[in-house]
């Protein structure tokens, strides 16, 4: 290939996709060059829009619109008394799709320890105000069946030991070392209806 320098720079930035590598984004920018009116335009314009206007919520960590807010923690329409604490955006999309769970989520933003992420970084803090502002009857621990997501679960546990909330896990089924996004539905939904108290 020509060393086009835009398009060597194009390949290093795709090729930092999960599951995207250097040969695969060679072939996506060669869709992309090859429908520049129907697909590089419009999706130039949409990205600029999302690093404007979507960032995650200080509160929840889920994604929020600058125009609309957070659907998640600020959905007034109906009153919920569940939280659902998963690590990362990917597992709050598997279980809704999934359909098991209604309820509020709460993002992490990853586990202790993993990839250097320290307490102070993850929204736990920000977990123990929504259960008391709330009023949250439940808090179910959504963390990945690895020692890191056991970790930061544990760490939960007693961070809201004050609050008197109800903390119940996932039901085992999650196989050891599994993560959240990856599970199928039926799992999912066997995870969530034998979730036991902790």
């Amino acid at each position: 290939m020509q060393n086009i320098q835009e398009i060597e720079d194009l390949i290093k930035l795709i090729s930092k996709l999960p599951g995207l590598g250097p040969k695969s984004a060679k072939r996506i920018i060669l869709k992309l060059i090859n429908n520049r009116d129907e697909i590089i335009k419009p999706m130039a314009n949409t990205l600029a829009q999302v690093y404007k206007n979507v960032m995650r919520c200080n509160s929840c960590g889920s994604l929020k619109s600058n125009i609309e807010g957070c659907f998640n923690c600020e959905n007034i329409k109906e009153k919920l008394n569940k939280i659902c604490v998963v690590e990362d955006i990917a597992d709050q999309w598997s279980i809704e799709n999934s359909n098991i769970f209604k309820g509020y989520f709460h993002i992490l933003g990853g586990t202790i320890s993993s990839a250097g992420i320290k307490k102070e970084n993850l929204l736990i803090n920000s977990l123990v105000e929504r259960v008391v502002k709330d009023k949250i009857e439940e808090v179910i621990l959504a963390t990945s069946a690895t020692v890191e997501g056991q970790t930061t679960a544990y760490y939960i546990q007693d961070s809201l030991r004050k609050t008197n909330v109800k903390i119940t896990k996932l039901a085992q089924g999650l196989p050891v070392g599994g993560e959240i996004e990856s599970l199928d539905d039926g799992t999912l939904f066997s995870a969530f209806k034998n979730r036991s108290n902790i």
